[in-house]
C-alpha cells in the first residue's frame, strides 16, 4: 500500500509502550461527539484489550448520541454526569484539538487535563497543538478512524471484525460518505482494508445517513426557519427550546451546517448550538472555498479545526451572538476571492 502521509513507527511505538504502562486509560470524547470521535476510542478500547488494558470512552457533554448506539463495544461507553467515572492513570484523547472541547469533564476540573496525569494525543486536526507526552497529529489524514487504522497496523493488532466497524464509522462519518475534499486514495485504500477485515458497510451508512426519527425532521425545519444571512456568510442557530419543543437530541443537528454550505451566494455557513445552560453557543463553521481557511477564522475565537470544517465556543447572550457573526461576517468578506471544490 502507497501512503501520501505516514506515521513514524517510533511514534507508533512510544504510543503504545505509554499506553502499556497504564492500568485504566480514560478517552474522553470532544463537544458534541459525532461518529468519528466516539467510534474510534471504541476502536482504541477493543483494540487495548488485546492487550489486557482498560479503556473507557466518556462522552463529555450531553447524552450518548442514538444514531452511534450500533456501534460494537457502546454499552461500554460512560457518560460524565451520569456515570460513575473509573480510578484512571492515563488519558487517550483521539479526534479532539483542544483540551478547551471536552465539555464539562474539563470545565468541573481543570486540573484534569493539567499534565498531572499523563495524555496520549491522537489527532488530524492541524490546530491540534500537541499538548500530549506523546503526538500523533497527521493534518493530511480524513478522519481519525483512518489514522487509527495506520496506527493499529504498526501496533500489528488484529482487526476484527468489530474493530473494523468502528473505525469505518469514522472515516465514513467524517467524509460524508468519502464525499470530502480530504478523501484521497488513501483514504479508499483503508476502506477496502476494513471492509476486508470484516466491517459492514451497510449499517454504518444506514445509521449515519439514512435512517432518522420525526424529531430530526422538526429540528431541520427548526433550524431551516431561522436561516439568516450576514454579508457573505449564511447562518442559522439551534436554540434549547428548539431542541426541547422537538425533543432532539444535539446529535441529531449534525449535517445541517454541510447542507448549507452548498448554498450559492455564501462563502461561510455558520451554525450556532445554543448550550444547555443557555450561557452560550457551540459553533460550528464550514465553506467549500479552499481560500477561505475556516480554521483560521475559528482561531480568532479560540477555536479550530480544518481548513473547511471547523469550530469555536461563543460566551454571552444575543448582543454577544450578534457582535460576533458581524466579526466573522467581516474576516469572510475580507478573505481572498476563490472558487468552490
Amino acid at each position: 500500500m502507497s501512503h501520501s502521509w505516514t506515521i513514524a513507527p517510533a511514534d507508533a511505538k512510544a504510543a503504545l509502550d505509554t499506553l502499556r504502562t497504564a492500568k485504566v486509560v480514560l478517552m474522553p470524547t470532544h463537544q458534541n461527539v459525532d461518529a468519528d470521535g466516539l467510534s474510534t476510542p471504541l476502536a482504541m478500547r477493543l483494540a487495548l484489550a488485546q492487550y489486557g488494558i482498560d479503556a473507557y470512552p466518556v462522552i463529555t457533554d450531553g447524552d450518548f448520541p442514538s444514531n452511534l448506539k450500533f456501534l460494537p463495544g457502546s454499552d461500554a461507553v460512560l457518560v460524565y454526569g451520569k456515570d460513575e467515572l473509573p480510578n484512571y492513570d492515563l488519558l487517550c484523547l483521539i479526534d479532539c484539538a483542544d483540551r478547551k472541547r471536552l465539555g464539562f469533564f474539563a470545565k468541573d476540573d481543570p486540573s484534569r487535563l493539567d499534565g498531572s496525569v499523563p495524555i496520549v494525543n491522537i489527532d488530524h486536526h492541524k490546530t491540534n497543538d500537541r499538548f500530549g507526552v506523546v503526538n500523533i497529529v497527521e493534518p493530511e489524514a480524513s478522519s481519525a478512524g483512518e489514522l487509527v487504522t495506520e496506527i493499529f497496523r504498526l501496533w500489528g493488532i488484529d482487526l476484527t471484525p468489530e474493530i473494523a466497524r468502528c473505525l469505518i464509522a469514522g472515516v465514513y462519518g467524517d467524509t460524508l460518505g468519502l464525499r470530502t475534499p480530504s478523501t484521497t486514495p488513501q483514504t479508499i485504500r483503508t476502506v477496502a482494508d476494513l471492509v476486508d477485515a470484516g466491517a459492514d458497510l451497510e449499517p454504518v451508512v444506514d445509521w449515519l445517513f439514512r435512517l432518522k426519527p420525526r424529531s430530526t425532521l422538526c429540528l431541520w425545519k427548526h433550524a431551516l426557519h431561522n436561516i439568516n444571512w450576514n454579508g457573505p456568510i449564511i447562518w442559522t442557530e439551534m436554540t434549547r427550546d428548539g431542541f426541547d419543543e422537538c425533543g432532539a437530541e444535539m446529535a441529531e443537528a449534525e449535517g445541517i451546517v454541510n447542507f448549507l454550505s452548498g448554498t450559492q451566494g455564501s462563502r461561510v455557513a455558520v451554525i450556532l448550538y445554543q448550550d444547555e445552560d443557555r450561557k452560550g453557543w457551540r459553533v460550528s463553521f464550514r465553506s467549500l472555498e479552499r481560500v477561505v481557511d475556516v480554521s483560521a477564522l475559528a482561531g480568532n475565537f479560540g477555536g479550530g479545526g480544518h481548513p473547511l470544517a471547523a469550530g469555536c465556543h461563543l460566551e454571552g447572550g444575543e448582543a454577544e451572538k450578534l457582535a460576533f457573526l458581524d466579526k466573522v461576517a467581516a474576516l469572510v468578506a475580507a478573505a481572498p476571492a476563490g472558487t468552490r471544490g
